[in-house]
């Protein structure tokens, strides 16, 4: 996640400029999962962060630690994406019998609630021209914790989805 430039304001003619050490190959890369209760009553939001290229074994990890935090059987409802799909992932997953995964229909990030998490902490850092990676990081974890905190926040991912989660 890079920080996100909205609209600014700056005389006519002059074009604003945000001075920043990040390069713009650094982004904090991000795996997050809406943990909810079998009738909804409670959510709860799983984050892990890291700065290199996510890659399958970042997946597991992420993975077990999810299936740490859950007791019982785990519906695992995820996007497309080719990380998901790398062998080692689908490996494992064959190796866990309470981890049940199903998958979004391909071009449909509307379906899926984690993209309102990640809408979320884009509007909550945008604009913000973070001077270095700590500050990046800084700012992105105070969005996603203000989006964590929230219940109404939290629920607001799923309603948006567009998918009856619930009766």
């Amino acid at each position: 996640m890079v920080s996100p430039v909205k609209r600014t304001w700056s005389r006519r003619g002059q074009t604003p400029t945000f001075r920043t050490r990040i390069d713009h190959h650094d982004r904090l890369n991000l795996f997050g999962i809406l943990l909810v209760s079998p009738k909804g009553k409670k959510i709860r939001l799983s984050i892990k962060s890291c700065w290199d290229t996510l890659t399958g074994e970042k997946v597991i990890a992420f993975l077990r630690q999810v299936l740490r935090l859950v007791r019982g059987h785990l519906v695992l409802v995820w996007d497309r994406h080719p990380i998901h799909r790398r062998a080692l992932v689908k490996q494992f997953i064959a190796s866990q019998k309470r981890l049940h995964v199903f998958e979004f229909p391909v071009a449909a990030p509307e379906l899926n609630p984690a993209e309102y998490i990640w809408t979320q902490t884009k509007e909550y850092t945008a604009g913000t021209a973070p001077h270095d990676k700590d500050e990046l990081q800084t700012n992105v974890f105070a969005g996603i914790s203000r989006t964590r905190i929230s219940q109404k926040r939290l629920s607001a991912c799923l309603r948006n989805s567009k998918v009856a989660w619930f009766d």
